[in-house]
């Protein structure tokens, strides 16, 4: 008898136990899911709600309390597109943040360098991405009080992401029209490029655009990012 409340004893600390752990495993689940929810979109209001890739008829818009409007050439600037195995050299964008540029390889070989504008209003965050897809155009909006922006056509949009920022907090490389302060923070998270270099680096980058919605696919995948430094104050 004796033997038999000791094992039931056991048995219950051990179910007790079972019970403890995977009620610890769930609340750090828990966690993990509020604490990226609770995050940050790089643009606040927009997000990514916008994967249409449709170019807007409505082209004016507001960038820090003045009127800003899409140019009509962001409308009218073909980009071409590519061949799947054109090349065998993998591919690879870098962003210095110390220095505000970006260098896009093949291999070693040093494909582009231009300056570009990052996080001021918002920071952007350092670490190893993959695009996950490419908008030939979206809106973006967020920001309060004297930072509010909303810009409609931000063209050649190129979203990334990695285990810890998660797709659906927006950050992205992408060309910029309503300033010309390239090679200074400007942003509210994202990397800000002027729409030339915008439209070169999206043309070249994978996953290789098919229209103005390309998703990253097995078969098509996207371009590692690498961001790093600490952007100058």
């Amino acid at each position: 008898m004796g033997k038999q409340k000791k094992k039931a004893k056991v048995d219950a600390r051990s179910k007790l136990f079972v019970r403890v752990v995977i009620m610890s495993i769930v609340a750090v689940l828990i966690g993990i899911i509020v604490v990226n929810w609770l995050r940050p979109c790089a643009n606040s209001i927009s997000c990514i709600k916008d994967l249409s890739g449709k170019f807007e008829s409505d082209e004016e818009g507001v960038f820090l309390g003045r009127r800003v409007s899409s140019p009509q050439y962001i409308a009218d600037v073909p980009v071409s597109k590519q061949v799947l195995g054109k090349t065998n050299e993998p591919k690879h964008i870098s962003v210095d943040l110390s220095k505000q540029r970006l260098y896009a390889y093949e291999g070693d070989r040093l494909m582009f360098d231009f300056p570009v504008s990052t996080g001021k209003w918002g920071r952007t965050p350092t670490g190893e991405y993959k695009i996950w897809v490419k908008l030939r155009y979206t809106r973006m909006s967020g920001g309060s009080g004297n930072d509010y922006y909303n810009l409609p056509n931000v063209p050649y949009v190129m979203f990334y992401y990695n285990n810890e920022v998660s797709k659906g907090r927006g950050y992205s490389i992408h060309g910029a029209y309503w300033h010309n302060n390239f090679g200074y923070t400007m942003s509210h998270g994202c990397i800000n490029t002027r729409p030339e270099d915008a439209a070169k680096i999206y043309e070249w980058a994978e996953p290789v655009a098919e229209g103005n919605v390309t998703h990253a696919s097995a078969d098509n995948p996207g371009t590692i990012v690498t961001i790093y430094g600490q952007p100058p104050i």
